[in-house]
């Protein structure tokens, strides 16, 4: 299968870049499907309905949230009226929705799409992601009913999404992760045959602070003091990620490659 993985979408910017470059490079990349995180899509915060359905039009065949998951209180309708949306398997035991799915794709192929959250660093507790991936990894072992898994690790520290991708080494196609905006340069394939990369980074306006204006962020940092709320940089996004190609008898990748696709960083794709 050919799967592309796209980074956090930041606020306006990141969703004019989604539906601007996504459907031409589902047609001129032959992608079979295509996982976008969404979870800074709505001003920054969260994710709302409209703005899910807007991404899902576009070409994502499953959007992806995170720790602001229900920032935008629609959101705890709108993953329940659409399954293509998954929150963290993690997040919290009554929250609405389900943290990963099994989902179609050409020529009777299966994915399964699985979201996890760290706990290192994060505002707020969360269950153990390696418990919580456990299970669903032993009930869809490589080369069953799914051709591929892809594992969103969304979480702070680049330790512990590189414990979550050898942990899940041979057990997954691809295990990405998110939350810090900002691309790493390690996209590889493991020892036992598992697509990784530390951070796919944003599909948002890279002349900021992880997507804000720069205004706001540098003054708190400069004088300690807030003046205004972030609002979220308005200029021409690239969308980052990574593009994934597996084999679909055994599940396993067969070759990564970061994507960089419009926006002011270095172009790359496939």
């Amino acid at each position: 299968m050919k799967v592309l993985f796209l980074g956090d979408v930041m606020g306006r910017s990141g969703r004019k870049a989604v539906a601007d470059h996504l459907p031409r490079l589902r047609s001129e990349w032959r992608l079979d499907f295509v996982v976008v995180n969404g979870e800074n899509a709505t001003n920054g915060m969260g994710l709302s309905g409209d703005h899910a359905k807007g991404l899902l039009e576009a070409g994502a065949d499953c959007v992806t949230l995170g720790d602001h998951a229900f920032d935008q209180k629609d959101m705890m309708q709108a993953i329940e009226q659409d399954q293509r949306i998954i929150r963290p398997i993690n997040f919290a035991k009554g929250a609405p929705g389900r943290g990963y799915r099994l989902f179609d794709a050409p020529g009777g192929r299966k994915i399964l799409v699985a979201q996890v959250l760290g706990q290192v660093f994060m505002k707020r507790p969360f269950d153990d992601p390696f418990s919580a991936i456990e299970p669903v990894l032993k009930s869809h072992p490589p080369g069953g009913r799914a051709q591929a898994i892809i594992v969103d690790m969304h979480c702070e520290a680049t330790s512990e999404k590189m414990a979550m991708g050898h942990y899940c080494d041979g057990r997954a196609s691809l295990v990405v992760g998110t939350h810090t905006h900002v691309p790493t340069a390690d996209a590889q394939v493991l020892p036992k045959g598992t697509g990784y990369l530390t951070d796919a980074g944003m599909c948002g306006d890279y002349d900021s602070v992880i997507g804000m204006d720069k205004a706001e962020p540098m003054r708190r940092f400069i004088t300690g003091m807030p003046k205004s709320r972030f609002t979220p940089a308005l200029g021409e996004a690239t969308l980052s990620g990574i593009y994934l190609e597996t084999d679909d008898r055994t599940g396993k990748a067969t070759r990564t490659k970061m994507i960089r696709v419009g926006g002011r960083l270095e172009q790359a794709g496939p």
